[in-house]
Formats: structure tokens, C-alpha cells, sequence
């Protein structure tokens, strides 16, 4: 029996059931069904005739009891891969098909072998090898005329019917299989649940888009997190799912699920930006709640390292809840992408409070360095002395392994690696190194400011911090000597920075160029040959210690003597006019003369009180010209201005102390005890007071010298006194 073969031109793509039910037939009523295929075509869906098997054989188990019948499988135009590879995957293929089609429930663990024999044959190309075509066309035609002996293709023969009764039993079967709708329904259903199915998504989708209750849940999602999100989205959604489902419940299950994955997957699109926005309300509420305890916890006066981890663990647990309440049952959507960006939001936030806080730390730390530094350094270097680098270096170490002891400590609760740590306190230390270094800098730049205050404080001040008074005792050469070696000793603790204890020998170099006398001969007598100071660097010293270099402190010192010059010659001319002032009495030999001359005259006083009382009058009128006039101020600018100063000032002065003397004489006598004055001014000026009329009369000479002191002489007086 030649049937009509698969997939026919004429018949096209839609009206498959007469292939199926002929298919069938040719099962039902043939021993042996021979089921022709190219051999390109093995592996293939369509081409391989799989749909039309799988139908074939889920009917035929329904339908027909089980009897083996012989499917030989000829592959046509054989190509040159081996019978023994395309056979196993042939056998493979139509064993998979069994497999998967259903099976009434007494056919559940039936074998492929109760109903069918497969057998596999080739065929070469009759184009191409048309000899050994028909010589294996007849080979299959032998195995045809033997085919119902015992192991020919025939199979067990089980359930056949007489030549006479054949007719009638094909009739049966093929109204049987006609009456059967399961062989033509497939392709009608098909295309009907596929219509049908999307007109029901579309219109569930078009439903739960206008959802008022997902409307809201969508605009309250915009503004903030809401509460129950996951819940009240997933019941929306099991809503529509559940109203399609009692819809498309009765059309083909393949094409109603295929459009429910399709709905979903659109209800899915549509609710992800809502799920996106809680998300991200979610992230931006978690950092705000993490950054608000985080602070709260570093003021209550909690660790960093702790309150980080705290606040952190506690952040990520209240997220994760959210993510919980916004999860919707029907999306498998992993909010692990959220969850490493807070992650990352909240280990930003710690570094960068980390690194904030650890920056005010150290500028803490400096700040107290450089308090604790600069003005001891100030002050240490202005005293210059041997000791000085020694004790700044004492200075330097003390307050350093105060500052990196206290660092360390703060920032231990800071929870960083040692390398880090090690970093900021060897930065501390090297800050701390260079405010000493920037402070001697600065100093250098005021050396010679500094030298001079050095040398004025030494040079006019005595051992006990009194103001010198050049009287003539004292040694100006040894004074200025001193005053300037310490001048000097400064200028050499100003020249290079020592904080290694690295030995120089800076001052003893400038104490021989500079200080040093010894040479002073030598050098007027003939030009040295070396000058240890023509250089730009120091012996033993780097460049990058040196303040001052040679050259420039001989520079220096050379300008600090030019102008300390002035005030030696200042204390000199001030010690020589102190003795020449000093020197009013008469040489010895003069005073012996006089007394051994004057004898007699010094009897005849004796012998003659009233010689004594006008000669003591004479020396009150005398003393008191001398007051008034200050002669001895006059005569400290020379003899001629104070004579000339002295005459223009005498005849005034004797004309106001007789009009004095006659006020005097003019007053009425008190009557009764007279009480001695208190001291006035001529006491003050040195007169003495032997009487009341003495007093009186010294006191009327003093107030008339008030009256016609002359202005130069005022001044003079203040230029003394300063």
C-alpha cells in the first residue's frame, strides 16, 4: 500500500490531519510501514517527521491494542558517514519521541518494543551510484519475500486477520480513525488558543494598568518607600494572573502558558521601575539612617572602629527587611546589586569620616607641636649658648614622643592596617622636625637684629641687669670684648640646624676669623693666605643644614660691628666727660700749698668770729648763685658757652635774690615758737639747713632759680638725665 507522502505541496502548512490519520492507518492495518528520509535530514525536527510521529503514536496507543509493527526507516542518498553513526541517533531520536508522549494509564510503563520494531536501512543516491542503488534496492526486496519467517520484518504477526476478512477490518479501522478528532483538532486548537489567549493577556494586562490600587501604590512609590510594597504588588498580581488562567483554562495548555509567560513578563516590565524606585528609597533612606547613628555614636564617645561596625551591621539588617517587604513573589528579581551599592555608599561614607577625623587628629597634633615648639625654640635660640641645640634636641624628642604616643592612642579605636599607622606618625614626627627647622630658619633671617639686642643688653647693662653708669672705672675694651664673643656665640648657634648631634666645628672657626686677636699682628704685618670664611658651605655640615653660610656671617658680623661702633664710642666719650667733670678739685700739691700758705689767715678767722659769719654768709649768697645758676651744668659744654651762658644769667639772677631778701625783710616777726620748716627743694639740691633765716633765705634763693631757669639749660639738664 503506497501512501501519500509527508508534507505535500498540495496540500500546504494548515490541513495536516489527512497525513496524520493515513499515517495512522498505515500503522494500524501494515506489518511493515517503510518511512523513507534523507539522510541530511536525520537530527532535524520537521524534516525528520517527529510531530507526526509523536501525534501518531499517542493515538494509536489510545485508540489500538499493542502489535509489533515494523518500522524500517530507509535512509536515502547515503552519504559517506557511517551506517554505524547515523543508525544510534536515528534510534536515539524515535526513542526520545516515545518517551515523551502521553500515555493512557495502561500504557504508562510500556516499552517502544510492545509496539513497534524499528529497523534502519540505506539507500545510495540513484543519480550519482545508480548500480549499487538497485543492487541494494533488490537486497531490501529479498528481505521483503522472506519477511514472515521467524525474525523477518513482519515481526510476532500478533492480531492478524484472514485475506478475507481484510477488507472489512481496514474499513473499521479507518472509520475509527476518522471519527477520532484528536488527529485534525491540533492545529485548529492551536490557533484558536493562540487568538484567543493574547486577546485575554491583553486585556487582563490593559486591566491591571488601570488598577486604581496600582495606581496609587505607583505615585506613593515616587514620593517615598511604602510600607507592605512587595505584598499589595504581589496580590495585584496574582490577581491578573489568577483571572487569566480561569479564562484560558480550556484551550491548549503549550499556547496558554506561552502567553501567561508572555503576560507576565509584560506586568513584570511594567512594575520594575516601581520595584527600581523602592529600591532606591530604600538605599538613600539606609544611608541617611546610617550616617545620622554613625555620628550619634561617634559623639556619645564610641570608638570609630565600633561605631562603624555597629551602625553598619545594623543599616544592612534594616535594608535587608525592606528588601523583603518590597519583594514580589512572582518576579525573581535580586536585589544583590542594591544591596552592594549601600554597601559601598556606607564604606565611602566611613573612609571619608575616617579620613576626616584622622585629618583633625594630626592637625590637632601639629597644633600642639608647633605651640610646644616654636616659642621654647624661639627662646633657646635667643640665649645661644653651647647648651642650645643639645636642649632643643631634649626639646625636640620630649614633645615628639609626647605627640606620636597621644596620636597613636586616638587612632587606635580607628580600626586601620599598621602601614597606614606607621605613615601618620612618622609624618608627626617629620612635621615636628621641620617646625624646629622652619623656626631656626626664621631666627637666622633676624641674626643680626638678634646680635645687637645681644650686644646693647650685655654692653649697657652690669652683672645685675642695672643700666651701666660710665663713671670711668670701668673697662670699655673688656665689656665690648664680652658683649660681642656673645654676639658672636649667637651667630654661630644661628648658622646651621643640629638636630642629628652631628659635630661641627662652626664656632671655633668663626672665633678665629672673627674674634680672635692673636693673629692681629700677623695680618698687619702681611695678607694671610686662607680665609677660612671665603666659602659657601661649612666643613661637615650638608647644604641642606646650613642657615647662615660663611660668607654671609662674615658679611654679618662685619655689619653688626659697623653698627655697635657707635655706642663704644658713645660709652667712651660719655666715661671722659664723667671725669672731666669729676675733676673740679685741685691737684694734692695744690691743696697741701694752701694749707700750709694759709695758716695764719686760718688762725685770724679763728681769733675773729665775725670773719667766720660773713665768710659763712658769703658761702650761703655763693651756694646760692651756684644753684641758681648751675654752673657746673654750664661748664660740662665747654668754658666759653658756659661763661658766656653764666653772664648773660648773673646779673638777673643777684637783682631777684635781693628783691627776695627785701619781700623777706618786709614781713612782720611771728610771734611765738617757731617751728623748723619741712625740707624743700634746697635740701633737695644739697644746701644745708643751719637756721630759720638760713632756711628762709635758702628757700627764697631756690624759688627765685625757679623763676629764671633758662630754657637751654632745661634741656641740658634732660639730655644728662636721659
Amino acid at each position: 500500500m503506497d501512501l501519500e507522502g509527508t508534507d505535500g505541496r498540495e496540500r500546504g502548512e494548515d490541513d495536516t490531519a489527512f497525513e496524520k490519520q493515513s499515517a495512522l492507518f498505515a500503522l494500524a492495518v501494515s506489518d511493515v510501514v517503510l518511512i523513507n528520509m534523507w539522510c541530511h535530514d536525520i537530527g532535524r525536527e520537521q524534516a525528520a517527521n517527529k510531530p507526526l510521529l509523536k501525534t501518531v503514536f499517542q493515538v494509536m496507543m489510545r485508540l489500538f491494542s499493542p502489535r509489533r509493527t515494523t518500522l524500517l526507516f530507509v535512509i536515502r542518498d547515503k552519504t559517506r558517514t557511517p551506517m554505524e553513526n547515523l543508525e544510534p541517533l536515528l534510534r536515539e531520536d524515535i526513542q526520545k519521541i516515545w518517551d515523551t508522549v502521553p500515555k493512557p494509564q495502561a500504557h504508562k510503563e510500556t516499552p517502544l518494543s510492545e509496539f513497534f520494531n524499528v529497523e534502519v536501512t540505506a539507500l545510495s543516491s540513484y543519480e550519482e551510484k545508480e548500480d549499487l542503488f538497485k543492487e541494494q534496492v533488490a537486497t531490501l526486496r529479498q528481505r521483503f519475500f522472506h519477511s514472515i519467517a521467524p525474525g523477518g520484518l513482519a515481526g510476532d504477526r500478533r492480531g492478524v486477520v484472514p485475506a478475507s476478512g481484510f477488507s472489512f477490518s481496514a474499513q473499521q479501522i479507518w472509520e475509527v480513525i476518522k471519527e477520532n478528532r484528536d488527529l485534525d483538532l491540533p492545529a485548529h486548537k492551536v490557533m484558536v488558543a493562540t487568538v484567543r489567549c493574547e486577546e485575554i493577556a491583553n486585556e487582563k494586562f490593559v486591566l491591571l494598568a488601570e488598577n486604581e490600587d496600582w495606581r496609587h501604590l505607583e505615585e506613593a512609590v515616587q514620593s517615598g518607600p511604602v510600607s507592605g510594597f512587595g505584598k499589595k504588588l504581589s496580590s495585584i498580581f496574582h490577581t491578573c494572573l489568577s483571572e487569566y488562567d480561569a479564562e484560558a483554562v480550556f484551550f491548549d495548555e503549550g499556547v496558554r502558558n506561552a502567553k501567561r509567560q508572555i503576560l507576565e513578563t509584560k506586568i513584570l516590565q511594567l512594575i520594575q521601575p516601581a520595584y527600581q524606585s523602592m529600591l532606591a528609597h530604600l538605599r538613600s533612606r539606609t544611608l541617611d539612617d546610617f550616617k545620622e547613628a554613625f555620628d550619634k555614636a561617634l559623639i556619645s564617645g564610641k570608638q570609630f572602629a565600633l561605631a562603624a561596625h555597629d551602625c553598619s551591621k545594623h543599616s544592612m539588617s534594616v535594608f535587608e527587611e525592606g528588601c523583603a517587604d518590597a519583594t514580589i513573589e512572582q518576579a525573581n528579581w535580586d536585589p544583590s546589586k542594591v544591596r552592594d551599592k549601600v554597601r559601598r555608599d556606607i564604606d565611602a561614607h566611613i573612609a571619608a569620616v575616617r579620613a576626616s577625623k584622622l585629618s583633625e587628629l594630626n592637625s590637632l597634633y601639629e597644633g600642639k607641636l608647633n605651640k610646644a615648639l616654636s616659642e621654647p625654640v624661639e627662646a633657646l635660640l635667643d640665649a645661644a649658648s653651647d647648651n642650645t641645640w643639645p636642649a632643643i634636641r631634649n626639646l625636640l624628642q620630649r614633645e615628639t614622643e609626647s605627640a606620636v604616643s597621644g596620636l597613636s592612642k586616638d587612632i587606635s579605636g580607628f580600626d586601620i592596617d599598621q602601614k597606614t599607622t606607621n605613615e601618620m606618625l612618622a609624618s608627626l614626627e617629620n612635621y615636628a622636625r621641620s617646625v624646629v627647622e622652619a623656626k631656626a630658619k626664621e631666627e637666622a633671617g633676624r641674626v643680626l637684629i638678634r646680635m645687637k639686642d645681644r650686644f646693647s643688653t650685655l654692653f649697657s647693662h652690669d652683672s645685675d641687669s642695672m643700666p651701666r653708669i660710665w663713671t670711668g672705672k670701668e673697662d670699655i675694651r673688656a665689656i665690648t670684648k664680652t658683649a660681642r664673643s656673645a654676639s658672636l656665640k649667637l651667630l654661630s648657634v644661628m648658622a646651621a640646624v643640629r638636630l642629628d648631634d652631628d659635630s661641627d666645628n662652626i664656632a671655633n672657626t668663626l672665633s678665629l676669623a672673627l674674634v680672635d686677636t692673636t693673629s692681629t699682628s700677623s695680618t698687619n704685618r702681611s695678607i694671610t693666605s686662607f680665609d677660612p670664611l671665603a666659602s659657601s658651605t661649612w666643613e661637615e655640615v650638608p647644604p641642606t643644614k646650613t642657615l647662615i653660610t660663611p660668607v654671609q656671617c662674615k658679611n654679618l658680623w662685619r655689619q653688626f660691628k659697623t653698627e655697635t661702633e657707635y655706642s663704644v664710642s658713645q660709652a667712651i666719650a660719655a666715661q671722659e666727660a664723667n671725669k672731666r667733670n669729676n675733676n673740679w678739685l685741685p691737684p694734692p700739691w695744690a691743696i697741701l700749698a694752701l694749707v700750709v700758705l694759709g695758716f695764719n689767715e686760718f688762725m685770724t678767722l679763728l681769733r675773729n668770729p665775725l670773719y667766720l659769719g660773713i665768710i659763712f654768709v658769703g658761702f650761703l649768697l655763693a651756694k646760692a648763685l651756684w644753684v641758681q645758676l648751675d654752673i657746673s651744668g654750664e661748664f660740662r659744654n665747654g668754658a666759653l658757652p658756659g661763661i658766656l651762658s653764666i653772664g648773660t644769667k648773673f646779673l638777673p639772677t643777684v637783682m631777684n635774690l635781693l628783691r627776695k631778701l627785701a619781700e623777706e625783710g618786709q614781713k612782720p616777726a611771728d610771734v611765738g615758737p617757731q617751728r623748723n620748716p619741712p625740707t624743700d627743694q634746697s635740701a633737695e639740691n644739697g644746701v644745708p639747713i643751719y637756721s630759720d633765716s638760713a632756711s628762709s633765705s635758702s628757700s627764697t634763693i631756690t624759688s627765685s632759680r625757679n623763676e629764671i631757669d633758662h630754657p637751654s639749660t632745661l634741656q641740658q639738664r634732660r639730655v644728662e638725665k636721659n
